[in-house]
């Protein structure tokens, strides 16, 4: 620990899978150290105790420890506005796992509660530090294949809805609030313009009570279209990112960054392009470019984030940065997810909407 400075004393609420994950990303962390844990489940406050966390014995004990400065929840979605509230009232910050909460009334109520106790609420948003993301984001301040106006944000897999929660309503189960949440929160984090149409449909392929996956067209005010995508029942994946610009096209397969970027090529004489057999007929306009034409180059380099998500957490409370993950930006989100909930119900299109409501 670097002289003077003072560790913030985090304990985390939910050592499952992404308790634990947590517990991994913070253990060198510089500002911040995992003092305990608190699960439900004897078991898993044993597997605690075996990492080297000391597991409390109740909420109630995390709560009353005055050497507690954070508690970061990461148990079900169903609980997270009521830990988070009895959190505030002992005078602990939070770090909340995505989603927040299930439904936006909840989320104000947390805001409202964190303000009140004047204590730190930032969301574990840890997508927008994903580099695929990042270099998707460069494509579009940059202009690298032109103006952006089509961009498609995809996730698939074949595995089904995992663990037992994630297939119930009742614990915000389903995949727009599992995975949905991030994409969402990528677009409106990149692209910053209005959404002036919306539609939506979720997929039960798999008999859940939930939803397995869904899709989501958005159009936004400066003639972006974006078009999301999660898939749980895909054997074969599509790219991970697939945009078109007005200079070009990028693709990018995977969290791995393979991908390139085709642009055209401004110096090469336009050339007429002959037609081509395309299964029983003749094409000019689907027909490849000449060779000529376009120029195939790299992916440029991702935007770096300024701080990790823990540093960042731990320089607002300290009172010297503003949080990377904003709560008005989380309620946007929100707002949006409900919109979408609601188009994939009703069958519409939905215009007119506002998710930036007071």
């Amino acid at each position: 620990m670097t002289m003077g400075k003072t560790k913030q004393a985090i304990v985390i609420v939910g050592y499952g899978g992404m308790g634990s994950y947590h517990a991994k990303l913070i253990k060198d962390n510089e500002y911040l150290e995992v003092t305990g844990t608190y699960d439900i489940l004897e078991d898993r406050r044993k597997v605690s105790s075996e990492d080297g966390y000391p597991a409390y014995d109740s909420y109630e004990q995390v709560l009353q420890d005055a050497a507690v400065d954070v508690i970061l929840i990461a148990t079900p979605n169903d609980v997270h506005k009521e830990l988070a509230l009895q959190a505030f009232t002992a005078g602990k910050h939070v770090i909340c796992e995505k989603p927040v909460t299930l439904s936006v009334s909840d989320f104000k109520e947390m805001v409202s509660a964190a303000d009140a106790a004047r204590r730190v609420l930032m969301v574990h948003q840890n997508r927008r530090w994903d580099e695929d993301f990042l270099t998707i984001k460069q494509m579009y301040n940059e202009k690298t294949i032109g103006d952006l106006f089509r961009i498609e944000s995809r996730v698939h897999g074949a595995n089904g809805i995992p663990g037992d929660w994630r297939h119930l309503e009742q614990y915000g189960g389903g995949m727009l609030l599992d995975w949905g949440v991030h994409l969402l929160d990528q677009i409106l984090f990149m692209v910053d313009s209005k959404i002036v149409s919306l539609s939506s449909r979720l997929s039960f392929i798999l008999g859940d009570e939930v939803d397995d996956g869904f899709e989501s067209v958005l159009q936004f005010e400066n003639g972006v279209s974006a078009l999301i995508e999660v898939g749980t029942t895909n054997f074969i994946t599509l790219p991970r990112w697939y945009v078109k610009g007005t200079e070009g096209t990028g693709i990018i397969e995977d969290w791995s960054l393979n991908g390139r970027v085709v642009t055209r090529n401004q110096d090469a004489v336009i050339v007429e392009p002959k037609p081509i057999q395309a299964g029983v007929g003749l094409t000019k306009t689907m027909a490849p470019p000449s060779e000529e034409a376009t120029i195939t180059g790299a992916l440029p380099e991702p935007y770096r984030q300024s701080s990790s998500f823990f540093d960042n957490f731990a320089a607002v409370i300290r009172g010297e940065a503003e949080p990377i993950v904003k709560n008005e930006e989380v309620l946007r989100v929100l707002n949006l997810i409900e919109a979408v909930f609601e188009s994939a119900r009703t069958g519409d299109t939905l215009k007119d909407f506002d998710i930036y409501p007071a």
